[in-house]
């Protein structure tokens, strides 16, 4: 079945001074989390949950799960919505899979989610140590299950098949914006090579494909809908629905907070087009809630 939704398009005006009461965030809690939390002190360990000051991370880590990056955390791209450093990466570290898979094992972590940066300045776009780490977590930790938050690889075809050959339970890859603001929000990006990857993967045999979007970048609903409905048409399973936050002032410009009961019905569209699951809240980030997305 395909589906199609048509829009008018209009743009959001109302440009937001201060961050609505919807957004204030508990202090993380928990004994899993403080067990957690030392470990991470003890052994210095990198989480993406610790370096990026998750809002979920309590939560996330009281359930079993974390995310890692990989791959450095210098990016050679310059999204105009990313915190991450921007300029030439360091040499790739191929002892890297082992020491996340080390992590792993020393976390006690039911689910782990792998994203990194993009690396296009080596041939493979690093989808070579994506693989290895892949597999060096299953050794290490036969019982942990995964999710690959991967970049697009520039669409080439052998990058993402090593991702597929590895196999993990998701595999991920975010469209980040709507069609109309790509160009602005992910600039090297394209909307269109982003749903083909996500298509591909899909043909090729992966069980569970998964992407996100972030809003508040001056987006309409109907945009909004149009990239849900566009997921939905590349067979995408799961679909995560964010509030925008601006890193610095170096970077885009929040343009509206989007508000609970706009993101309910955002989850309702998705429910009704048929993903699997839709999470879709202001505090929602890629990996929120990732351990249910592999049933």
């Amino acid at each position: 079945m395909r589906f199609e939704y048509r829009y008018m398009e209009t743009v959001a005006e109302n440009i937001p001074a201060t961050k609505p009461k919807w957004l204030k965030v508990k202090l993380p809690i928990g004994q899993k989390y403080t067990e957690l939390r030392g470990l991470v002190d003890k052994y210095s360990l990198n989480t993406i949950c610790t370096s990026g000051s998750c809002p979920n991370m309590g939560e996330c880590w009281g359930e079993g799960t974390a995310t890692f990056m990989i791959l450095g955390n210098v990016c050679t791209r310059s999204c105009g919505f990313c915190g991450v450093k921007t300029g030439r990466p360091e040499t790739v570290d191929w002892d890297e899979p082992e020491k996340v898979a080390r992590s792993i094992k020393i976390m006690n972590i039911k689910h782990a989610v792998i994203t990194s940066v993009d690396r296009d300045d080596i041939k493979d776009g690093g989808s070579i140590i994506w693989m290895e780490t892949v597999r060096a977590i299953r050794r290490m930790n036969p019982q942990t299950t995964l999710e690959t938050l991967i970049p697009d690889f520039q669409g080439i075809e052998r990058n993402l098949d090593r991702i597929i050959e590895a196999n993990p339970e998701v595999v991920s890859h975010n469209m980040e914006t709507v069609r109309r603001l790509t160009r602005e929000v992910r600039i090297q990006a394209k909307y269109d090579r982003s749903l083909e990857v996500l298509r591909y993967l899909k043909e090729k045999g992966i069980n569970r494909t998964k992407s996100g979007i972030m809003l508040g970048l001056g987006e309409t609903e109907e945009e909004v809908f149009q990239t849900m409905t566009d997921l939905r048409n590349a067979n995408v399973d799961v679909v995560t629905i964010g509030q925008y936050l601006q890193p610095s002032k170096k970077h885009l410009p929040v343009k509206e907070f989007i508000t609970p009961e706009q993101f309910a019905r955002y989850e309702k569209f998705g429910l009704d087009l048929g993903f699997r699951h839709v999470e879709s809240g202001p505090l929602v980030r890629s990996s929120y809630k990732a351990q249910k997305h592999i049933l």
